[in-house]
């Protein structure tokens, strides 16, 4: 449920050659995700208008991606916006001044809609027990990240898997299994034994913004949220921007420097992926409380969490199956042909033999695609908040930023949101006193960093 660039950079180079708005652009940004996009947006309102857009794909949005499914708009990466917290989320006030049809995600009745391995759906009763143990497990977890974390008692860190075993109720069994999957690899997109707990519970972003989970399912897309921005400073005719400053289809970028090279390649980024199908008629149960049902198997996260559209699309006959991890890695290298026969084997140990075969299929390959490389970043277990900083910390004039460099929110397209403005504003800062350039100032932490051993596991 979190945000489906890989690394978004942003450079201060004085000596260009490439063509653009300027002959000689103050920052090169490359990238056209959100990060970018508000990166530059911030760049420009503080009078640093003589920028460069370089973006590798054919359109902004990076991980925002909508695309037209049998005459549907369905989003393969970001589609949630999240409200109803104490904080205002800027996305969401977006989405509603721009009327985007959204739908609160309706969970509530999860406890009678588990299906067994073989077929057949769980009784209820075993469900709700088997829920109410998950959601005392999830508060204890919050409960020791908290302490683990407290002020001057600062802890190493542990796996949530490790805080579960603390527990001592680790999900073994199907049900259980599917159940934990929904409470953590369902947002994670990793399992609970690599993920950190100190750095990824408690889950800031609802605690922040709040619990109610909104779908965007709108014919203009989840883009329309980063259009609506990009409009406010770069020109554009229609929905199309036609910006000089933005240049589509180019990528730029090497890094030589081994410190900065480690610290992104330990971070995870980790692989989210929806299917969607499109089928000749509708087979499964419909209305209020049946938005969402999960399939309990041995091998966990195996086609674990469906959702029907027909709230959000009436009659479209739509379903997508969410999958992770190392299933989404070896499902995505599978033949589209291979992927559907596994899906309609499962669908058919949830409804029966007679249902009809998909009339389409949509697979996307977050992992194959070389300009993303997975769908978000999850915090993994032994990597270090002074890692995190490295990972954030400029090379020289090359700052960067992404939703992997804003540890609050991360994974999050509020985290891309954020990272962009926080560091667009240490650019403007640097182009305003040069003692800022190199990190936060002359004795910043990256300048320390630079000089110790990068394979010591504490740096």
């Amino acid at each position: 449920m979190k945000l489906l660039s890989a690394v978004l950079v942003l450079a201060i180079l004085f000596l260009l050659t490439m063509t653009s708005a300027s002959p000689s652009p103050t920052v090169i940004i490359i990238g056209a995700g959100m990060s970018g996009i508000l990166a530059a947006k911030t760049l420009h309102d503080s009078g640093i208008q003589d920028i460069l857009i370089l973006e590798a794909n054919s359109k902004i949005g990076g991980r925002i991606h909508s695309v037209q499914f049998r005459g549907h708009t369905v989003e393969l990466g970001a589609n949630w916006v999240i409200g109803g917290g104490p904080r205002s989320n800027h996305l969401y006030e977006i989405a509603s001044k721009l009327n985007l049809k959204t739908y609160l995600s309706d969970y509530g009745n999860i406890s009678a809609n588990i299906y067994k391995q073989e077929g057949g759906l769980y009784p209820k009763h075993i469900v709700s027990a088997a829920l109410e143990v998950a959601e005392t497990r999830d508060q204890f977890c919050t409960s020791f990240s908290t302490r683990l974390s407290a002020p001057g008692h600062d802890r190493d860190d542990v796996s949530i898997l490790v805080s579960q075993r603390l527990f001592k109720k680790v999900p073994t069994t199907p049900l259980d299994m599917v159940i934990d999957y929904f409470y953590n690899d369902y947002e994670d997109a990793e399992p609970p034994r690599v993920t950190s707990l100190k750095n990824t519970i408690p889950r800031y972003e609802f605690l922040d913004f709040g619990d109610q989970t909104y779908f965007l399912a709108d014919s203009r897309g989840f883009e329309s949220i980063l259009i609506y921005i990009a409009k406010q400073f770069l020109s554009h005719k229609h929905e199309v921007i036609r910006d000089q400053r933005l240049k589509l289809n180019k990528v730029l970028l090497n890094l030589k420097q081994q410190w900065k090279t480690q610290a992104i390649y330990e971070f995870d980024m980790a692989v989210y992926t929806k299917i969607f199908l499109r089928f000749p008629y509708k087979f499964w149960p419909s209305g209020p409380e049946t938005e969402f049902f999960l399939y309990a198997h041995e091998k966990r996260g195996y086609y674990p969490i469906w959702q029907h559209l027909e709230t959000e699309m009436p009659g479209s006959n739509i379903l997508f199956v969410t999958v992770t991890d190392e299933e989404a890695k070896r499902i995505e290298q599978q033949p589209d042909i291979k992927i559907q026969e596994e899906i309609m084997d499962v669908l058919k140990k949830m409804f029966g033999n007679d249902i009809p075969e998909p009339e389409e299929i949509l697979i996307p390959r977050w992992w194959s695609n070389r300009f993303f490389k997975g769908s978000f970043s999850n915090w993994p277990i032994g990597y270090s908040q002074r890692r995190h900083m490295q990972l954030k910390e400029p090379v020289g004039r090359i700052y960067f930023c992404g939703e992997h460099t804003y540890s609050r929110y991360l994974g999050y397209a509020d985290a891309a949101y954020f990272a962009g403005i926080e560091t667009a504003n240490h650019l403007i800062k640097c182009l305003k006193h040069e003692k800022y350039c190199n990190g936060y100032d002359r004795h910043s932490t990256i300048e320390r960093l630079h000089n110790e051993d990068p394979y010591d596991p504490d740096a």
